[in-house]
């Protein structure tokens, strides 16, 4: 059995973190990150993926709540389609 470097663990962990990042919806610093850890297989590298990371799964109280008044005219434009389709006769 061959014997697995501390690049090939390092460059194992950039993969699960980018892999997580894309998921958190930062895929540019993801990949950023990951090619930076994975080219150069430093410490400093690692530093920028766990960075890219943080910023990935932050959100400023701005975006929180935008996010959440395009949330609530979503829900209340679902509401007065299916109030409409209910008038019709029809089913929501």
């Amino acid at each position: 059995m061959r014997r697995r470097t501390p690049l090939f663990h390092l460059s194992q962990a950039v993969l699960i973190a980018a892999g997580c990042l894309s998921l958190q919806g930062c895929l540019v610093g993801a990949v950023v990150g990951g090619t930076a850890a994975v080219v150069g297989g430093t410490a400093k590298a690692t530093g920028a993926v766990v960075g890219a990371g943080f910023d990935a799964v932050t959100t400023s109280d701005e975006e929180t709540r935008l996010k959440r008044e395009r949330e609530a005219r979503d829900y209340e434009r679902e509401q007065r389609r299916c109030e409409q389709r209910q008038r019709q006769g029809r089913r929501c």
